[in-house]
């Protein structure tokens, strides 16, 4: 079995951008070096490692498994999004938002008022002069 961490790529001995023709051919020049039959490695060891040059061959050949393994090579050396807590800052809050916070403080201190001038015009006591005990 190959080294962990060894893309297909690399047990093929291409580069990502290589043609279908040049994968074809790297797959025969590393099978001859590899096959159990003609390998100088053991024969347990040839056996492993052809098997997983013939498995790179066949994603590495086929346009649609190709195009799902390299994704998964970009997803795996991408690094995670994270933002760390001490890292992440606030932004300032645009023109618009200062509108809506304007106009939300304006109905408020508007009802404020409506409510108080209307007690006060039909005659409520806003304040209760309650005896005390």
């Amino acid at each position: 079995m190959s080294a962990p961490g060894t893309t297909h790529y690399q047990r093929l001995g291409v580069h990502p951008q290589a043609t279908p023709e040049e994968i074809r051919q790297a797959f025969r020049r590393r099978s001859k070096q590899l096959h159990p039959d003609t390998a100088v490695l053991p024969a347990a060891e040839a056996t492993l490692a052809f098997t997983d040059l013939q498995e790179a061959y066949a994603i590495l050949s086929d346009p649609d498994r190709r195009r799902v393994y390299d994704h998964q090579l970009s997803l795996a050396a991408a690094p995670p999004l994270v933002l760390a807590p001490e890292t992440a800052s606030r932004r300032p809050l645009s023109g618009g938002e200062w509108f809506a916070l304007v106009l939300l403080g304006g109905a408020l201190g508007f009802s404020l008022v409506l409510g108080v001038g209307l007690a006060w015009w039909r005659g409520m006591a806003l304040l209760h002069d309650a005896p005390l005990p």
